[in-house]
């Protein structure tokens, strides 16, 4: 089986890289702090010192970094992806980046004769533990083709949206929709609560009823008793929001309901909620509701 190499081993990566080597896969990996390879090592993983290094010895390299300067840094920078992608070699950039940036890499893995592909994935850390990811490719087909194996390592399903910039549309309309969803159930929560009813009450009314979704299902027990272990990190959500909603602007589209959400998490962030579960919003709407 041929090698694939493997950029960036946070929350998400790590659990990624690790199925990919579950499952048999030869895998070499390269994270800016090295001292994250240790565990993949451990399992089976080499290491490359520099991105240059991992494209240099794999036929195809998947990235995953947490925003779109990340994302460029790791193609443009010194040793970076640039240096050694040629022609038969692809990257797939499974970050969640604005289409500019996609295109932006794209155009310069092609102009050294390389293939890309955007894959950003919906879902966070259990299912990326769970090899449940939804991925949502956009760019070379041939390229899609060849990390099928991969994508069905670390996914339920994969779509192949076209052209890329896609991808990234489609994942950042997908975040846009959660991050609104997450505020109007802490409103909601904190109503409940307010009102003098049980919380946990309106858990099981909810997922009960049309609006029941695994989002509230997983969320809300851990948002009552205030546990916000990060899965997908509030800052990385509100980049989601700060770039769908630069999207929304690009295409004249009004979004007041996600422009509210989106001020809601930067709030969050403002008091030192970044690194926190991205339901750590809810700490927000309850100084505002003056909840306990």
């Amino acid at each position: 089986m041929a090698e694939v190499g493997f950029l960036g081993l946070g929350i998400m990566g790590k659990a990624m890289a690790m199925n990919l080597l579950r499952h048999g896969f030869k895998v070499t990996v390269w994270n800016r702090t090295l001292s994250r390879c240790d565990e993949l090592v451990e399992h089976g993983a080499s290491v490359g010192e520099t991105p240059a290094a991992v494209i240099k010895k794999c036929k195809y390299t998947i990235a995953i970094l947490s925003d779109p300067a990340a994302a460029l840094s790791v193609v443009f920078d010194k040793d970076g992806i640039l240096e050694e992608i040629c022609s038969g070699k692809g990257y797939i950039d499974m970050s969640t980046v604005d289409a500019d940036t996609s295109s932006k890499i794209s155009e310069a893995i092609a102009s050294k004769g390389g293939y890309f592909l955007e894959a950003p994935v919906s879902g966070s850390k259990k299912p990326a533990e769970d090899g449940q990811l939804v991925i949502l490719a956009a760019g070379e087909k041939a390229l899609y083709e060849e990390a099928l194996p991969a994508f069905d390592v670390l996914g339920k399903k994969s779509f192949f949206l076209g052209k890329v910039g896609n991808g990234a549309k489609m994942k950042l309309v997908v975040n846009m929709i959660m991050g609104s969803m997450v505020n109007a159930f802490s409103e909601g929560l904190v109503l409940a609560d307010k009102s003098g009813l049980n919380p946990q009450t309106l858990l099981d009314v909810l997922d009960l009823g049309g609006i029941a979704n695994p989002m509230f299902r997983m969320k809300g027990p851990t948002m009552i008793q205030n546990n916000y272990s990060p899965a997908f990190p509030l800052k990385h959500q509100q980049k989601d929001m700060r770039l769908a909603l630069a999207l929304g602007d690009e295409n004249a589209v009004s979004m007041p309901v996600a422009a509210a959400a989106n001020e809601a998490f930067k709030k969050a962030r403002s008091v030192g909620l970044g690194d926190l579960d991205f339901s750590a919003v809810y700490e927000i709407v309850k100084v505002a509701g003056g909840s306990s």
